[in-house]
């Protein structure tokens, strides 16, 4: 095993391992939870590695890096996420790789997303990225809660596109456990609108233990795994 192969199952593990306490704190089976590693900035051959170390969702936030490295590894049987903010222009061209879209928070994303999709010949999963920011502030990507129904209702209109749940960061400068505590008010309401629509993505490398306890499917781990994104980029 090479010194990268060792540090990434190393950093692996302790990931794994944060996520096993988690759900174990929060009263749920450990299989509950899937990791997402974000490989952003980092090769090919790092996502090789993390293959072999039994990582099988990828998640990518950047259409060209996200576009060459899904074609690189396209031999290893990964599930590509998109977890970035969306260029309409660009979406058709996401749904021909990525098998779920994470970051869906706009309408006029819907139709390009489905092209694509209809286009590859599969259907795409999609998350629909909700906001926890205060109204009216400065905020991450997603859509209001209020407009959640709506854009909920385009998705399932849309034939090759499969409404799978939600995903959200907490915002910056607030405790990541009321944001979280917020997010599962606006799921608990969602999915009895959906119940098909289960999955919830949240929690990163700082906050993925809080975002457990509020009932999160999936976390997104870049740099607690891969260590800190190259200098150059």
């Amino acid at each position: 095993m090479t010194a990268r192969a060792e540090e990434l199952a190393a950093n692996l593990e302790g990931v794994r391992r944060r996520i096993r306490e988690a759900c174990a704190a929060a009263g749920r089976p450990e299989d509950d939870v899937d990791l997402v590693v974000v490989t952003k900035f980092f090769p090919a051959s790092d996502v090789r590695i993390l293959a072999d170390l039994g990582v099988r969702d990828v998640g990518e936030n950047r259409h060209q890096e996200a576009e060459a490295k899904a074609s690189q590894c396209a031999d290893l049987g990964l599930r590509w996420h998109f977890i970035g903010g969306l260029q309409s222009n660009k979406a058709a061209a996401v749904a021909a790789y990525a098998d779920v879209v994470e970051s869906l928070d706009r309408a006029k994303l819907v139709g390009p997303l489905a092209r694509g999709a209809e286009a590859r010949g599969s259907a795409v999963d999609v998350l629909v990225q909700v906001s926890l920011d205060p109204p009216g502030s400065d905020h991450r990507s997603g859509v209001d809660p209020a407009a959640l129904a709506d854009l909920a209702g385009r998705v399932q209109e849309a034939g090759a596109l499969r409404l799978r749940g939600l995903m959200a960061v907490a915002p910056l400068g607030e405790p990541p456990a009321d944001a979280f505590a917020r997010l599962a008010e606006v799921r608990a309401g969602f999915v009895r609108d959906h119940p098909g629509a289960t999955l919830l993505s949240a929690g990163m490398s700082g906050d993925l233990e809080h975002a457990i306890t509020c009932g999160a499917t999936h976390v997104r781990v870049g740099s607690a795994v891969l260590g800190e994104r190259p200098a150059v980029q």
